[in-house]
């Protein structure tokens, strides 16, 4: 951020104490953004990104800042923003949970298969080079219909690497077609890798459309390729997008689903959770073992207190609150991540936690609160447009002692707090990292009634 006669100026790719010619391709009265045409000077701050790709693949932003920096303005955009936004006094943030581990963290990684290979600025202009080009890998930034070929990714471990390669080889070596996804034509469409810390390994690749000859073939190699697969499933998705929620994966290998574990620390047993091919799962194994143990810290739970666990998802906050709480609560809008909050629950013998398919809004009313009780704690961790304004409501009214809010958007969770603050006052602030190199920052906040 740069100020230039009075105006904040937004800049990407570039970091503090970089000194650069900017060109705009925002500008507002009072603010604007734009990128960097030239490096003058370096900052003293940066360091050379490990991965080849940085800079093309806009997955990892901040690579070019050393990790202690990142964390350092990580705490600081949540600071700022609360402040700013939230405009409601704030105790003293605690210090940032860094991530132990910052390469190979993410349990879940998405492939795209296509028949358009992005080029590199430097490619442009060679007429020998051609984007006609069959490919694996993410999606350039802002750009839906080329992909770039990704050599290595340091975000999931092995054998994501390898696995993508070999399938990626085999289909060019067979006449797969890939998938242009901007003429809807192809075969091969992308593949979904979730590598649990339990060891199990689930891949689900999907087909634009149903092939039984071509599908056992790639599937074999696979099993062929990668023997330590638990779990192998196909999906046929003729539609324009990408979405799997709505379609039914087909099982070719194994029990069709993964478990994997979190660790409550102490002397307590560890929580397996079941997931599937379209389960909603922290990508962050470690770090969500974090963020855990802070919500159920903040919540300051006896054994006495009902729970609702708002936005539960797949349930896996409220089951990790369980074994201190007299009762859970969880609400979640996806009937089928109820499902599997149901069957975590058995799993992990929490019984007595309860899950109820239904917009929060809708169902959270006073009739809803009488039939279950009167909340000791509220818990939510809502997606990333925070709560409606109708929920903050609902959550004043009701009255409980203390409410955790569990946020993955520290601007919308301000904005909240900021109506909150008509009966509530935050006690406790603590931010996590859950996605190194990137500027995304997860965020926990206490609030109890004044």
């Amino acid at each position: 951020m740069a100020r230039v006669d009075g105006k904040v100026v937004f800049i990407e790719s570039t970091v503090p104490g970089d000194v650069v010619d900017v060109r705009l391709f925002k500008n507002k009265k009072d603010w604007a953004e734009g990128y960097p045409l030239q490096f003058h000077e370096y900052s003293k701050l940066r360091v050379e990104p490990f991965c080849p790709h940085f800079g093309v693949c806009g997955g990892c932003q901040w690579q070019m800042l050393p990790y202690e920096h990142q964390l350092v303005y990580k705490q600081d955009q949540v600071e700022q923003t609360l402040k700013r936004i939230g405009k409601v006094d704030l105790p003293q943030l605690l210090p940032i949970v860094g991530a132990r581990e910052t390469k190979f963290y993410r349990n879940k990684l998405e492939y795209t298969f296509s028949n358009k290979r992005f080029l590199l600025e430097s490619e442009l202009s060679n007429p020998a080079v051609s984007s006609e080009e069959d490919v694996a890998g993410f999606h350039a930034k802002g750009i839906y219909d080329k992909v770039i070929d990704i050599k290595t990714c340091f975000l999931q471990p092995e054998p994501s690497n390898a696995l993508r390669i070999a399938v990626k080889d085999f289909a060019k070596s067979n006449g797969y077609h890939f998938y242009d996804i901007k003429n809807h034509k192809g075969f091969l469409r992308t593949m979904q890798v979730r590598i649990c810390t339990t060891g199990e390994t689930m891949v689900n690749v999907v087909f634009a459309y149903d092939d039984q000859e071509k599908i056992k073939s790639l599937l074999d190699f696979i099993l062929e390729k990668s023997p330590g697969i638990t779990t192998l499933l196909y999906t046929i998705n003729s539609k324009w997008n990408d979405s799997l929620s709505d379609l039914e994966p087909v099982t070719y290998f194994g029990k069709g689903f993964i478990i994997e574990k979190m660790s409550a620390g102490g002397n307590e047993e560890d929580f397996h959770f079941k997931i599937g091919p379209t389960s909603f799962f922290q990508t962050n194994t470690i770090q969500a073992e974090q963020l855990y143990k802070i919500t159920r810290q903040f919540a300051e739970l006896t054994g006495n207190e009902i729970v609702y666990d708002l936005y539960c998802g797949t349930g896996s906050i409220g089951i990790f609150l369980s074994r201190q709480a007299k009762k859970i609560v969880g609400v979640e809008m996806i009937e089928a991540a109820v499902d599997d909050a149901r069957q975590n629950a058995e799993l992990n013998q929490a019984h007595s936690a309860e899950f109820l398919t239904g917009d929060v809004i809708d169902i959270c009313n006073d009739e809803f609160f009488l039939r279950h009780g009167q909340p000791g704690v509220i818990v939510t961790d809502p997606p990333r447009a925070g709560m409606h304004a109708k929920l903050v409501q609902k959550i004043i009214d009701i009255g409980a002692p203390v409410v955790v809010y569990v946020s993955c958007n520290p601007a919308t969770q301000a904005r909240d707090l900021n109506l909150l603050a008509e009966r509530y006052e935050v006690t406790k602030i603590q931010p996590v990292d859950m996605f190194p190199h990137t500027h995304h920052i997860e965020n926990v906040a206490q609030l109890k009634l004044k």
